[in-house]
């Protein structure tokens, strides 16, 4: 199926007490917390796997001179070091992921050894007795002390820049003009299970169990990689602990467990320390965010520019697109927007929760709240004043948009009434009270997917896709997509998710997951729907599927007696269409927040907050929820909390390397958070109706802290984490 037109009234709609959308609880929970959901490390295998620990540059930028492995090799448990100098040669375009295949060190913490022994513990032992010698040579490692050599990128998720009328000539006449400059730090995805990957060949095949979150596009670049046909490879990831974006492309872990299985003829599993994920993997780029505001005397935009550069290691071209958002938020007839990238000598940026919007709604939100103050005018109003009614530079519509409505409805819900304008007007002994609010938008995408259906006469419903769940619910709302089109309880589908055997699908990244795995099953369902009718002899489009059974008028129908002996099993393909093309399509949302700070010390506690949000059909509304709660609190971190600290005289991503001194916040710093999601449903999407949610969350969460933070004491802080140093430093005379 292609989305080239709108849906039309689906069994979904129909359905009065269907299962989809309910709070149902998540079928994969008994397994994960009685231990039986097996992660990419627990992967048992005969005969027992090899362990490998990766050694690390400790320079920033040079060349290995001489790398002396006889004290290693002659450890106990060691069986293979492996470097640069036997390795073997592997791909080095643009989609592949090599690793030891020079001895150039592009960035501090490179992989530049792999220890493999009979014990993790040897392993790593071993490990550290490896000698590196190099030849250092100066680099380039901060993002501000690169801009110079700022270029506009080749590549990305979304065109570099944009202009639409006339910014240059408007602004500079605008009767009101806003221009400052935002950043952004260095930031680590920081999920809970680390990477890692158990290594298998079987003749000239490979099979990977990997923590990975796209796994037909990594099945790709390892084929790539390695040079053989990916009809080769195989990868399984049943279960995965987090990503957020780390796990979207294969990592060094996979490959490096891969070449050393097939040289030793022996299965190798590589697992990396919390300490080395924060080198060998990926990050967010820190950003620099110019905002140019230009308005009439009554707060309506002639003008917006916002100017973007992040940093990324000079072979990538992949940028943080912390501009994207500002194209399509708000109205204004003069426009510009430029994404620029810094190349550095650092390890790899790429995408991380919400790349783009959650760090350029940081800047772009705070820019809106503090011209709401230039003008005095309440935020919510200047937003709704500048609502647009299409697209403002595709000048296409939105599939749908209930931005307003959802500032409203938080706004009621919130107390926004009882704001005080005026900051610092509010106070609790030493606290200082505020409020702040922020806008959430994220764009809404279609990734081609496929999945099969198949039921047997026992009457159980198997689903398979080589789709993933880190964490996020997506062995649960599949199986209420399933068992609601097919008409079988929960516990008669039988979900089989993670491996490259199945059909090909979207895996978990971009907010496009469910909706895209979902669709590709909700099509397959129909299909199968549609062959039970033919064998009942009902018309499908009139005949219910409940209890099991097919029914219309008097007649009901068991399922499980019209399958025969072998079964039936069919498939179905989702693909983006037209309707991505004609209609701009994002999730939105209204973020509030309240927080005290301490007039005396600077430091900020959040009291409570609220998301209010709609992305289409809510699938689970409890993982939904969930979803969005756990995205408020990234952004509640990103505005407080994260970042990490990188030494310049030497390139050391990174001194804090750990979940001890990368700080991220604790239930103790969330004493109330809450995520609501209004009734919407669009027809322009996918078969479902949905949009994603998984990264709508963090959206404008760090903003409405922040803006909350200016509303109670006057500081205005444009360079996060907002910490108690800066608000001290910012502290108006009157706190």
């Amino acid at each position: 199926m292609e989305m080239n037109s709108p849906i039309g009234t689906t069994p979904l709609d129909r359905a009065r007490d269907g299962i989809v959308g309910k709070p149902l609880d998540r079928v994969d929970g008994r397994l994960k917390v009685t231990g039986g959901a097996k992660y990419a490390y627990e992967v048992a295998q005969a005969p027992e796997a090899l362990y490998g620990y990766v050694v690390q540059a400790t320079i920033g930028k040079g060349r290995i001179t001489a790398i002396d492995k006889t004290a290693a090799e002659a450890a106990p448990g060691v069986v293979l070091v492996l470097t640069h100098e036997n390795a073997p040669e592997q791909a080095r375009n643009r989609r592949a992921h090599p690793v030891l295949n020079s001895p150039d060190i592009a960035y501090y913490g490179q992989p530049v050894a792999l220890v493999v022994a009979r014990s993790f513990e040897e392993a790593r032992a071993g490990a550290y007795l490896v000698r590196v010698s190099y030849e250092e040579a100066s680099g380039s490692y901060t993002l501000k002390g690169g801009l110079g050599q700022a270029r506009v990128p080749s590549a990305g998720y979304s065109s570099p820049e944009s202009a639409v009328g006339d910014f240059a000539g408007v602004f500079p006449k605008a009767p009101v003009k806003l221009d400052v400059t935002y950043t952004t730090p260095l930031e680590t995805h920081a999920m809970m299970e680390p990477h890692a990957t158990l290594a298998v060949w079987d003749g000239d095949s490979l099979t990977l169990h990997t923590s990975n979150q796209m796994l037909d596009q990594g099945r790709a670049a390892v084929a790539r990689t390695l040079r053989m046909p990916v009809g080769k490879v195989r990868l399984i990831s049943r279960f995965i602990g987090g990503g957020f974006g780390a796990k979207l492309s294969v990592q060094a872990d996979a490959i490096l467990a891969a070449i050393a299985a097939r040289h030793l003829h022996h299965p190798v599993k590589v697992a990396l320390t919390r300490e080395q994920i924060f080198n060998v993997t990926t990050h967010r780029s820190d950003t620099i965010q110019r905002l140019r505001l230009g308005t009439d005397e009554t707060g309506r935009i002639l003008a917006i520019g916002h100017d973007a550069y992040s940093g990324n290691l000079r072979t990538e071209s992949q940028f943080e697109a912390a501009a994207d958002q500002t194209r399509t938020l708000y109205a204004g007839a003069n426009r510009l927007t430029r994404n620029r990238l810094v190349p550095l000598d650092a390890p790899i940026a790429s995408a991380m929760r919400a790349p783009g919007e959650a760090v350029g709604l940081l800047a772009l939100e705070c820019a809106m709240d503090e011209l709401a103050y230039r003008l005095d005018i309440d935020p919510i109003e200047l937003r709704i004043r500048n609502e647009p009614a299409e697209d403002p530079e595709k000048h296409i519509p939105f599939s749908s948009r209930h931005l307003v409505e959802c500032y409203r409805a938080g706004a009621e819900r919130f107390g926004w009434n009882k704001r005080q304008p005026r900051p610092g007007q509010v106070r609790q002994d030493q606290w200082l009270i505020g409020i702040g609010m922020a806008a959430a938008t994220r764009g809404n995408v279609l990734v081609p997917s496929s999945a099969s259906v198949r039921m047997g006469p026992d009457g159980i419903a198997i689903v398979k896709m080589a789709m993933t769940d880190i964490g996020t619910g997506s062995y649960t709302i599949l199986t209420q997509i399933a068992s609601e089109l097919l008409g079988v309880p929960p516990d008669r589908v039988r979900m089989e998710l993670g491996d490259t055997a199945y059909p090909e699908a979207a895996g978990s990244g971009g907010s496009f997951g469910a909706a895209s795995s979902g669709s590709a099953l909700y099509v397959a369902c129909e299909r199968l729907r549609a062959v039970f009718a033919d064998r009942a002899g009902l018309d499908t489009d009139k005949a219910e599927f409940r209890d099991g059974m097919i029914v219309l008028g008097g007649k009901a129908v068991v399922l499980a007696s019209l399958v025969g002996a072998s079964g039936i099993e069919v498939r179905g393909e989702i693909r983006p269409g037209d309707m991505s093309r004609k209609y701009s399509q994002q999730s939105y949302g209204a973020q509030f927040a309240e927080v005290a700070v301490d007039g005396d010390t600077g430091e900020v506690r959040l009291r409570r907050m609220l998301g209010v949000f709609t992305a289409g059909r809510i699938l689970n509304e409890k993982t939904a929820r969930s979803q969005a709660i756990g995205g408020m609190v990234f952004g509640v971190g990103a505005a407080l909390e994260e970042a990490v600290v990188l030494d310049p005289r030497f390139g050391a991503y990174y001194v804090n390397h750990n979940l001890a001194d990368y700080l991220v916040p604790v239930h103790a710093d969330l004493p109330h958070v809450d995520a609501v999601f209004l009734p919407e449903l669009d027809d322009r999407t996918n078969p479902l109706k949905a949009k994603g949610v998984g990264e709508l969350g963090i959206c404008g969460a760090g903003a409405a802290v922040a803006n909350a933070i200016y509303n109670a004491c006057g500081a205005r802080i444009r360079d996060f984490p907002i910490t108690l140093d800066k608000v001290m430093s910012a502290l108006p005379a009157q706190a």
